[in-house]
């Protein structure tokens, strides 16, 4: 009987050893999958799709940080793209220009009463108005909110000391997934620089812990 035991004992012994291994082998890939983004991204969902924005808040911490405070207070949901730039002259799939949207059509009031973002230009972020980039709508520098647009293809006339008053407008991301969409939306029917219908925007919000395994 002791023998029997004693062998018993060392089998139980290996069998705990192998799930002792799988357990540590399935968590080292679950700690993999869950590896944070180095920046925030945001998902923006439209009625044409979704589009993937990481955020650059080294660059633009002010401007980062405003827009995620009026995506995490849900100001984008049920708002739309209102406004574009396209030249007429190119086809539809190799056009550029930029679209423009956020709550200037659906929630006017709440836009009013947000206080100015302080200006980030282009030469202080370093970063530069190229096709996916994502900046604010402004008239003088310092009033820029909520309203922002999305460039298609270069659009670098936005950057500092290449606008119109040199000080440039404040870009503060880029699109990662989803440039297809953007430009679905820039080629809807439209009156000059206004869309004759909205562009639907369902709601900015961010990405959930995921990215890349190691």
């Amino acid at each position: 009987m002791g023998k029997i035991r004693k062998r018993f004992n060392k089998n139980t012994v290996i069998c705990r050893m192998k799930k002792c291994i799988f357990l540590l082998f399935t968590l080292v890939l679950v700690n993999c999958k869950q590896t944070n983004y180095k920046n925030p991204h945001v998902m923006l969902s439209t009625s044409y799709g979704e589009v993937e924005i990481e955020l650059f808040p080294e660059n633009a911490p002010q401007t980062v940080a405003a827009f995620l405070s009026y995506v995490d207070s849900g100001f984008y949901k049920n708002s739309s793209f209102y406004r574009l730039l396209s030249n007429e002259n190119v086809p539809p799939e190799n056009n550029t220009g930029l679209i423009q949207g956020g709550i200037f059509v659906s929630n006017p009031s709440l836009l009013v009463r947000l206080p100015g973002i302080a200006h980030e230009p282009t030469s202080k972020t370093h970063l530069s108005h190229t096709d996916g980039a994502i900046s604010l709508a402004r008239n003088n520098p310092g009033t820029a909110s909520t309203e922002f647009f999305i460039c298609i293809g270069d659009q670098t006339q936005f950057d500092a000391k290449q606008s119109f008053d040199r000080l440039g407008f404040a870009t503060f991301g880029k699109v990662i997934n989803g440039m297809e969409v953007i430009r679905r939306i820039q080629n809807n029917v439209h009156e000059g620089q206004y869309f004759k219908y909205q562009m639907r925007i369902l709601n900015i919000e961010r990405v959930k812990e995921e990215v890349v395994s190691h």
